[in-house]
Parts: C-alpha cells; structure tokens; sequence
C-alpha cells in the first residue's frame, strides 16, 4: 500500500520470538540498536477483499545509533496529536487513536 505512512517493523522469522524480530527490524529499517521493552498492543486486521495481519507494537525507550531511512519513502517524528493528520495504513488506525487521546505509553 504505497505512501501510506505506518510504523517500523515486519514480519516474525521462523524461530523468532517477537521482541527480537523487532529489535532486526528496527536495524535494518533504521539503522539503530534498540533495547525493545513491554508490548504495548496487539491488534488483528481483516482487509476487505481478504487477507488478515497480527499487529504487535512495543515500546521502545532507548536506542544506539543515529537513525536513518534505509527503506521508506519518508520517515517522521512528530506529536501524538500530529498522528491524527497522517494517512495511515487501515491496520495501524486503531493504534494511532489511542496514541493521539494518550491512552498508550
């Protein structure tokens, strides 16, 4: 879904527990070493027209590093009431809510 904006990640390798698949994530995306935290929501997405996904998002505090865009388009930081005004992907709405009215993290 082309120039949609959504969060750092992917998906689990086989034999991967979910924290470390995001902690490679977040290096080969953005270059950096992150020391991933708690889960912070998980949300199943059905797409119209077929196709489900497992969303899991952690919390990240810290990291090593300087970030860098090594895959996307653009990438962003910005205010949780900024995420409201972004187009996001339909997975990541539910998510992006909660950020914004401050009921996560």
């Amino acid at each position: 879904m082309p120039l949609k904006w959504e969060f750092p990640g992917g998906k689990i390798e086989e034999g991967e527990q979910p924290r470390d698949a995001m902690r490679r994530e977040l290096e080969e995306e953005l270059g950096i070493a992150a020391e991933v935290g708690e889960e912070v929501k998980r949300i199943v997405h059905e797409y119209p027209g077929g196709g489900s996904v497992e969303l899991r998002f952690f919390e990240v505090r810290s990291y090593q590093g300087e970030i860098e865009n090594r895959i996307f388009r653009e990438i962003r930081w910005v205010t949780r009431q900024e995420l409201l005004g972004l187009d996001f992907l339909e997975a990541d709405l539910g998510l992006v809510n909660e950020l914004a009215a401050g009921k996560l993290i």
